[in-house]
């Protein structure tokens, strides 16, 4: 589930909800699949609670990620995040064609193609209506066990 998907301000990269402690949460990097506590005091945020700003409000990051999935395919996208910013731009405009060119920054999408690439690479697809239905399904079945 993409609510247990996080981002840590410091630290690159994504992780994955593991465990609540008292004073902190015990995460595991997708990318190094390295266990680490993350403390009350760094700013997280969960992937769910993430909206990418349109003309008419606001878009759910999970939908713009389900955009770029549907676009290639289930693979990591084609274009590479250093790209220049009217490379980005014009990408993103592919997937979201009413986003507030104003308030989103090449540094936003550079930060959401990343996440994505990171996400497709870890095997969390996580950002599709099915994916969350198959994850509660899951932890159902375990429960049972």
């Amino acid at each position: 589930m993409l609510k247990r998907i996080l981002s840590i301000s410091g630290k690159s990269g994504l992780y994955e909800l593991i465990s609540q402690g008292k004073n902190m949460l015990i995460v595991e990097s997708l990318k190094e699949k390295k266990r680490i506590p993350a403390y009350s005091h760094e700013k997280i945020i969960s992937l769910a609670d993430i909206a990418i700003f349109a003309d008419e409000g606001e878009v759910p990051l999970k939908t713009v990620l389900s955009s770029i999935k549907k676009k290639e395919n289930g693979a990591k996208a084609t274009l590479d995040p250093k790209s220049d910013n009217k490379a980005l731009r014009e990408y993103f405009a592919s997937i979201l064609p009413d986003f507030d060119r104003e308030k989103v920054y090449p540094t936003d999408i550079k930060k959401i193609i990343s996440w994505y690439n990171l996400l497709i690479e870890s095997g969390k697809d996580v950002f599709t209506e099915e994916s969350e239905e198959k994850a509660a399904e899951q932890k159902t079945e375990e429960a049972k066990v």
